[in-house]
């Protein structure tokens, strides 16, 4: 996708986790803004790294300045393991996001997930607490209908973008209200658009591009 893609291999939790890591083109001497964690839809429906929207994630933060991993899930792909209905799964996002910070620390750190991989990436958050948030939290399409996705910590709420189709039949629209509501969390609704926003890649694309530009960490 991007010319300065590597594959590689995260040693997780049960073996081998396969991922790619995408580049920003940086003038000499420049630096990334930091690293991205992209996660990926479901694994017994087809979710892999490569998904069209996952791919869009990943090409927004590198317009954006950011390095992207993404990743495949245990049992996706080249990663060993087998489906684990979330819990394994988040063991393999977490050593992800170790691998990418490991050498830095201190370097920013963001999460995006899509589906099945925002409901993932909510644990994640959870499990990092405060010693180490995402600086830049995007949850795509939100498995809110079929996982119990943990809510977002009110510091982190405007740092944290929710997208969603108006007409996602696969997660209804409703469900993914219903676990913001609570939490008075906003939630950015694209009309007339699907779960897997098949003709409007380009639109999810800038509305992920416009959010990270105009987000600072504190």
């Amino acid at each position: 996708m991007n010319i300065q893609t590597r594959r590689f291999v995260v040693q997780g939790p049960v073996g081998a986790i396969e991922a790619l890591e995408d580049q920003p083109m940086l003038a000499e001497g420049g630096a990334p803004r930091g690293v991205a964690v992209i996660a990926h839809p479901h694994p017994l429906f087809g979710g892999t790294m490569d998904n069209k929207v996952v791919q869009t994630l990943a090409r927004a933060f590198v317009q954006c300045g950011w390095r992207a991993l993404r990743f495949n899930f245990r049992g996706v792909g080249a990663t060993e393991g087998v489906y684990d209905e979330g819990r394994g799964e988040l063991q393999d996002l977490l050593a992800v996001i170790a691998h990418g910070m490991e050498g830095n620390a201190a370097q920013p750190l963001a999460l995006a997930g899509f589906s099945f991989g925002s409901f993932v990436v909510s644990h994640a958050v959870e499990s990092l607490g405060s010693q180490n948030p995402p600086q830049q939290l995007v949850l795509v399409g939100t498995a809110a209908s079929r996982f119990s996705v943990a809510p977002i910590a009110p510091e982190l709420h405007a740092r944290t973008l929710v997208l969603h189709g108006e007409q996602d039949d696969t997660v209804p629209l409703a469900d993914v209200m219903d676990w913001a509501r609570p939490q008075s969390l906003p939630v950015t609704v694209i009309p007339g658009v699907a779960h897997f926003f098949h003709g409007q890649l380009p639109l999810l694309r800038s509305l992920v591009v416009r959010h990270l530009l105009t987000q600072t960490a504190p």
